[in-house]
């Protein structure tokens, strides 16, 4: 049996045993076959685990897109998958990837007729008429690659001779490194929509906290100029990280580290006012997280404890350990609000309203990275305060820091506002 058919084989057996279930019995062996290595029992399942395999090692590069550092990483296991001759990777204008012999006079060859191949949009199978004395590629299958935005390329895969079977494998290996690259796209797609939403954030950052943050240094200049020196750099270090333009995730030590900063600025302007607890589970101050997804949560309830309030505004900010995931709760005592403004709030019927984008923002941030049961919980009434609970997952694929780490201030334990070593 050809490599070309046990792919095929292989591809509708893979889709069954991850269906049905693999039976323990299979998988038990006894010792005289654990010495022998592991058995997988017929030629079709042999090649189940190799195809399931070899497509484990493909898809990697092609999540980072059609590219020629991608095309080249997979085409080796791609041709591995399909046991051609040859096989190779194209744009809509070049040869991406080539692997295997008759690079040198095949290429052109095969881009004339990928071209003619975009038009109709369908696999083509031709024979090569190559008369190259010695070359084996003789037949040469062409599929289309597709992504959200139409035909992006093709898969080219060559054989020795002529056969359905390979028609077959290649059109469906074709369609996996398309929904591959479909993927990729949603991918890049989902970190636009991120980085447009982290953009909304920084532009909601309020002109009036800045001008009010620079006035309340000002007032330390003369009469505390320590302080109006470290308030100043509490500033530059706030406004560095709110619009740092590398990376859509962070760590929990870096966010808390940056809301430290905004709550001393915060403290310059109210005083004895505002009254600020911190309780950190220091285990999970490296869990990464959505860049910008606390900090809201804090101005939100400085806005309604103490600008939206004659008295003292106490919020405690907490984030302890629970198994697999960090459980992180805001809490203030101020004004509070309306559960059903609140509700038209989040649902974007409100849009205009106070503190709504902030929110609103986090809220679906949180969903599109963890899932629906990962969205803020608030509980509040009028006259109530506020507390608003998070829940993050530890680890879950796709979310990671590029932060190199730090933490600061914001590693300590309990207690008051302002730590001991601000």
């Amino acid at each position: 049996m050809t490599g070309a058919a046990l792919a095929v084989l292989a591809l509708t057996a893979a889709a069954l045993l991850l269906g049905l279930g693999w039976s323990a019995g299979r998988w038990h062996t006894g010792r005289g076959e654990r010495a022998a290595g592991l058995d997988l029992g017929t030629p079709v399942e042999r090649a189940t685990f190799h195809t399931l395999h070899t497509a484990s090692l493909a898809a990697p590069p092609l999540r980072a897109g059609l590219t020629e550092d991608a095309a080249r990483k997979a085409a080796r296991r791609l041709r591995s998958l399909l046991g051609t001759e040859a096989l190779c990777l194209t744009d809509r204008e070049a040869v991406l990837a080539w692997d295997g012999p008759g690079a040198d006079h095949h290429q052109r060859r095969a881009m004339a007729r990928v071209a003619v191949m975009l038009e109709s949009g369908r696999s083509q199978s031709v024979r090569t008429e190559c008369q190259r004395p010695g070359c084996p590629l003789k037949w040469a299958v062409f599929a289309p690659l597709t992504g959200e935005e139409g035909l992006l390329g093709a898969l080219v895969a060559y054989g020795s001779r002529e056969s359905a079977v390979l028609v077959r494998a290649a059109t469906e290996v074709a369609r996996w490194v398309s929904v591959q690259l479909e993927l990729s796209e949603l991918d890049r797609a989902r970190t636009r929509l991120m980085e447009a939403e982290i953009k909304a954030l920084r532009a909601q950052i309020s002109p009036h906290f800045i001008f009010n943050s620079l006035a309340a240094i000002a007032s330390f200049v003369r009469t505390d100029p320590e302080r109006a020196r470290e308030l100043l750099l509490e500033f530059a270090d706030f406004t560095r990280y709110s619009f740092r333009r590398h990376g859509e995730f962070t760590t929990l030590a870096e966010e808390l580290r940056s809301i430290e900063r905004y709550l001393a600025l915060a403290g310059a302007r109210f005083g004895d006012r505002l009254k600020v607890t911190l309780q950190v589970a220091p285990e999970v101050l490296p869990v990464a997280l959505p860049f910008l997804c606390l900090q809201p949560l804090v101005e939100n309830a400085v806005k309604h404890g103490v600008e939206d309030s004659a008295g003292e505004c106490r919020i405690t900010i907490a984030a302890r350990d629970a198994g697999a995931e960090a459980v992180l709760t805001i809490e203030d005592n101020g004004v509070g609000m309306d559960p059903a403004l609140l509700r038209r709030i989040l649902a974007g019927e409100r849009p205009g309203a106070s503190s709504g984008i902030g929110l609103t923002n986090v809220d679906e941030r949180m969903r599109q990275v963890y899932g629906d049961a990962h969205g803020l919980v608030i509980e509040t009434g009028v006259g109530a305060g506020m507390k608003i609970t998070v829940r993050i997952p530890k680890y879950r694929a796709g979310v990671h820091s590029s932060e190199p780490g730090g933490g600061g201030r914001a590693a300590g334990g309990a207690g008051p506002w302002p730590p001991a070593d601000a």
